[in-house]
């Protein structure tokens, strides 16, 4: 992977669901919810100086229901309401984004997997891109240009996940990643597995015919690899992972305007981003702004960033 141009595309909601739940509650001399705003930016800093970005961008959900919804009325049912104090910690968030000119995406009808999963397509070529989330729902996009950096133990460690690491965890490569959820369900979604498939089988089953076409044809067959049970549960199966499908693959084609260029990292007023974490009282994180040098066109050089970028004290 070129080190030229570094995207990173950050899972917004789920950073801030993680940090909220991570951080003990955090609050302003005026009584504000602050805490997942901090730990958002704590791992959002501690990602900069690991990867040094040329560009970021960072998507979120909005309240309205997705087209999941619509093929799926039980979809995330189980899940309870956001929490006021989470909620209430979004508008945040995108004013202090807009402090730092990162640009925000979002879509009705959309997740921010969706956008992201767009924003991959358009960028990858030419790009190596980091999705830095608090959930491993975006395994689906690794591949040679895209990795997905993510928390390990609460907010401080922090994991990179690329194919090797993928297949070191899961025993299967990122473009089956789909179809391993498929059969084995997301409790997290509400999304069903097959029952009687777990981690194991369906890693099994992948490895050995590669997707679920190959296992549905090799049973055609009458393949006697595998066993009648799975078989059977799988052909009984047929319209429930053709459902799941549809909920658990990422859209790639979310009609959004993306355009690297605006997603450029570094040139942002640092007094006004002084200014915006002061006034959330985040005094230490000041210390830790990133510094970042221009050339006269505009870019910043591969060799300037990595003298200037974040002095974390």
């Amino acid at each position: 992977m070129s080190d030229e141009k570094r995207l990173i595309i950050i899972d917004s909601n789920a950073l801030l669901h993680r940090s909220f739940h991570a951080l003990p509650p955090l609050t302003t001399k005026k009584g504000e919810q602050t805490g997942a705003v901090y730990g958002f930016l704590l791992t959002l800093f501690k990602a900069i100086k690991d990867l040094k970005p040329d560009y970021i961008a960072a998507c979120f959900d909005t309240p309205a229901s997705t087209f999941r919804h619509q093929k799926f009325k039980d979809y995330k049912a189980q899940r309870p309401k956001t929490p006021e104090e989470l909620s209430q910690q979004i508008p945040k968030i995108k004013k202090i984004l807009e402090r730092f000119e990162i640009p925000v995406f979002e879509k009705d009808g959309f997740e921010a997997d969706d956008l992201i999963s767009t924003i991959t397509e358009k960028a990858k070529q030419g790009s190596e891109i980091y999705i830095l989330t608090g959930d491993l729902d975006n395994l689906q996009n690794v591949d040679e240009n895209v990795r997905v950096y993510t928390l390990g133990r609460g907010i401080k460690e922090t994991v990179i996940y690329d194919a090797e690491k993928i297949s070191s965890r899961f025993g299967i490569r990122p473009d089956q990643m789909v179809e391993f959820k498929i059969l084995v369900g997301d409790s997290s979604d509400n999304i069903p597995g097959i029952l009687g498939i777990g981690k194991k089988t369906a890693a099994d089953l992948l490895k050995e015919f590669n997707s679920l076409e190959n296992i549905f044809q090799k049973i055609k067959e009458g393949a006697a690899e595998i066993p009648a049970r799975t078989k059977e549960v799988l052909l009984k199966s047929k319209a429930q992972i053709s459902l799941s499908r549809e909920l658990v693959e990422t859209r790639k084609d979310v009609p959004i305007e993306f355009k690297i260029q605006k997603c450029q990292f570094g040139g942002f007023n640092k007094e006004k981003a002084e200014e915006i974490l002061k006034e959330f009282e985040f005094n230490s994180l000041i210390r830790r702004l990133a510094e970042f040098n221009r050339t006269e066109g505009g870019e910043t050089t591969s060799e300037e960033k990595r003298k200037t970028v974040l002095k974390l004290l």
